[in-house]
């Protein structure tokens, strides 16, 4: 590693030019990276709704679907609008009464449950269904919704997740810059506090900044990724990253009270680096990979650029940021100044001293953490992540209103079903509770209406070669206990006149998220924690430190997570799945830094009080600084943002750290005095404790003194 260490100093100029160079490539993939901003497209694409979404797409040439209501509006008014949205680029259908009827003839000619579908007489207002020729995240779609708004009027209204989709992306791009600011200029603060040297933290950040412009632009390889992880990615990887970065420079400095020459100092300080750092940052990737486990594809997508972004994080430490220092040597050494951060001294001795209160208060505190972390409620409805006065939210809650309608399903009925069967599904269909109607091509004709009155364009729009599309409107929200029972009644009813019917649309799809987020959060639980087990089985050579470690993060993982349930806060449910596996996988090297200086303190002769003490004074520092890095470029985040699920995820994330720098200090320290004999067993021999054992240095002075 020292011969790697000098080539990089002797490389520093070409490093910086080179990797100045490689910023053009990254800011013209981070440009091209396509962003996802539709959640329920990650669910799997083998289960019956996303089958069904396939379906509508190649048989109706549409997956997206909106209502459009239409308050205070005379009807040849409504149908010039109509006329217009007909007009706009991916709309494939607009359905109103004039697409069945002249507006010459009466409206109370339309079947009744047709009529009170569409139409409130009390508040003036009608609805019509738009049908897009393209998917609810399509680029073609989004255009389609911002057009179709620019033509309406303050008495307009359009929902649907396309809508919500728009919004998403309209609020998250305004907002993703001011992510990145904050938490720059907090991780500024912090540095500024913890560091000897105004220009290091602008070192650090240049560092860190470049390999996060790295980890963007190269996601381009992989076609597309959700808002959430673009919001998260450079604020998470700041975060993670800012560690190794702080480690270089302490070994940097050490190095240089035994080599006066700082290039020699540094290749020194980077062998250190790349032997202690690579280790720790192996936890962290362990637990991002974990997520790449879950069957709901987010968590992939997420897995995957945090854990490219860490080791281009350990990259960027042990090549650009030494470059850095060595080129900026003379304003470090003109920046210089006394540190403001405390050395917190007496601290291990204390809480080494006091270990068995420690002991009493993790008992305390776990039992009503652990009943938290299980009854902490989470929401799964998308448009609850965003704010009321958003132009989808506002339609929702007036279609709801005025309507009484919270969400839509389709259903598509198989041509092999017979006329007469369909009929009687839907009449069945009617009748469960909730719904507000149930609407086809052949409900329409069966009240009367001859085939021939029904326009080709409406015909097509319902019916294609193989399937016939069914609208049913839902008084319930999506989401809730009441629409996913209404949805399991109509799936079996369905089923019972047909097993190739399909039930689709955003409630049906969500029940599926429920289902299948459910089972990700054991899977990704058992497999991080099982990941990170076997890489400190593996560091220490020890079976009962893994479980020590492991379960101190836990518990401060349990806290965090049940927090929430005391504050009477729901979060959305992605939180519920990640948080646990990143707080595990970023905050545990705060545990293995301690341990490895207790173990290390053991095994050179020190007695078990000594060696915790030491080893918790000695770490102190480094987890504060840790965890406050971390809890800076998270925290600001939570507090700014509107969209619940960027700020949920970075207010627990922030929340983690100071618990898990809590948890390390406090709880691990006292859970190595309780399990010191189970843990040095195997070394029973070579350990002393009585008289003639070491103790800490702190003790000896004392002692001469």
């Amino acid at each position: 590693m020292l011969k790697l260490g000098e080539k990089i100093v002797s490389a520093r100029v070409v490093i910086l030019i080179l990797s100045l160079v490689l910023l053009i490539p990254a800011a013209y993939g981070y440009i091209k990276t396509r962003v996802n901003y539709d959640i329920l497209s990650y669910l799997p694409k083998d289960i019956e709704t996303m089958e069904g979404q396939d379906i509508l797409v190649d048989q109706f040439g549409t997956g997206a679907f909106s209502l459009y209501v239409v308050e205070g509006m005379e009807d040849k008014d409504v149908s010039a609008l109509k006329s217009k949205i007909e007009k706009v680029d991916h709309v494939s259908k607009v359905i109103w009464y004039d697409s069945f009827a002249d507006l010459s003839v009466p409206k109370d000619m339309l079947p009744e449950s047709l009529y009170d579908a569409f139409n409130n007489d009390e508040k003036n207002a009608t609805m019509m269904a738009i049908i897009f020729d393209d998917t609810t995240s399509a680029d073609g779609t989004m255009d389609a919704i911002e057009e179709i708004r620019s033509i309406s009027n303050k008495q307009c209204f359009l929902s649907g997740m396309s809508a919500v989709v728009v919004d998403t992306k309209k609020l998250s791009e305004k907002e993703t810059p001011i992510y990145v600011l904050i938490a720059v200029i907090l991780s500024s603060i912090i540095l500024a506090i913890t560091m000897d040297s105004i220009m290091i933290p602008v070192l650090f950040l240049a560092s860190i900044g470049m390999a996060i412009v790295y980890n963007l632009g190269s996601n381009i390889l992989m076609g597309q990724v959700s808002y959430i992880t673009k919001a998260l990615a450079a604020v998470l990887q700041l975060g993670v990253t800012m560690d190794y970065s702080i480690f270089l420079w302490h070994s940097y400095k050490a190095q240089q009270k035994e080599y006066t020459d700082k290039k020699e100092a540094m290749a020194h300080a980077i062998a250190e680096t790349i032997s202690s750092v690579v280790g720790s940052s192996i936890t962290t990737v362990a637990g991002f990979v974990a997520l790449c486990f879950m069957s709901f594809t987010l968590g992939l997508d997420l897995g995957i650029v945090m854990a490219k972004g860490v080791v281009l994080g350990v990259i960027a430490c042990v090549t650009i940021l030494p470059s850095l220092i060595l080129v900026f040597d003379k304003a470090i050494e003109k920046t210089t100044h006394r540190a403001i951060l405390p050395e917190f001294k007496g601290v291990g001795k204390f809480i080494a001293k006091h270990y068995k209160v420690f002991l009493v208060l993790f008992v305390i505190i776990l039992i009503p953490a652990i009943y938290g972390y299980n009854h902490t409620k989470v929401y799964y409805k998308l448009d609850s992540s965003l704010p009321d006065s958003l132009e989808s939210v506002q339609a929702n809650t007036e279609l709801a209103e005025v309507f009484n309608m919270n969400s839509t399903h389709m259903i598509l009925v198989t041509n092999d079903q017979s006329d007469k069967d369909t009929r009687n599904m839907m009449s069945d269909i009617e009748n469960i509770d909730g719904v507000k109607f149930c609407l086809g091509l052949d409900s329409i004709i069966g009240a009367g209406i001859p085939t021939d009155f029904i326009p080709s364009d409406v015909t097509e729009a319902l019916k294609s070669d193989d399937w016939q599309l069914i609208l049913v409107g839902s008084e319930y929200e999506v989401a809730s206990d009441e629409v996913n029972n209404q949805c399991t009644e109509i799936n079996n009813t369905i089923d019972s006149y047909n097993e190739k019917n399909m039930l689709v649309g955003e409630a049906p799809c969500t029940k599926d998220l429920i289902t299948i987020t459910d089972k990700d959060f054991a899977s990704v639980s058992t497999v991080s924690i099982g990941a990170i087990f076997i890489i400190i089985l593996c560091v220490f050579g020890s079976i009962s430190l893994p479980i020590v470690l492991v379960a101190v993060i836990e518990f401060a993982i349990f806290i965090n997570m049940g927090i929430p349930c005391f504050t009477g806060t729901e979060i959305p449910f992605i939180a519920s799945i990640v948080i646990g596996t990143i707080q595990l996988g970023a905050t545990v090297d705060y545990a293995i830094l301690m341990t490895t200086k207790y173990k290390r303190n053991r095994l050179n002769g020190y007695r078990k009080f000594d060696a915790v003490a030491t080893a918790c004074q000695e770490s102190v520092q480094s987890i504060v600084v840790s965890a406050l890095s971390f809890f800076a470029a998270t925290f600001g985040v939570g507090l700014y943002s509107d969209i619940d699920m960027i700020s949920a995820l970075c207010t627990l994330m922030a929340r983690g750290a100071l618990i898990s720098m809590c948890a390390v200090i406090l709880m691990l320290p006292s859970a190595l005095m309780l399990f010191d004999k189970v843990i040095m067993f195997r070394y029973r021999k070579n350990l002393m404790d009585g008289p003639s054992a070491k103790v800490s240095d702190e003790d000896t002075a004392a002692t001469q003194a």
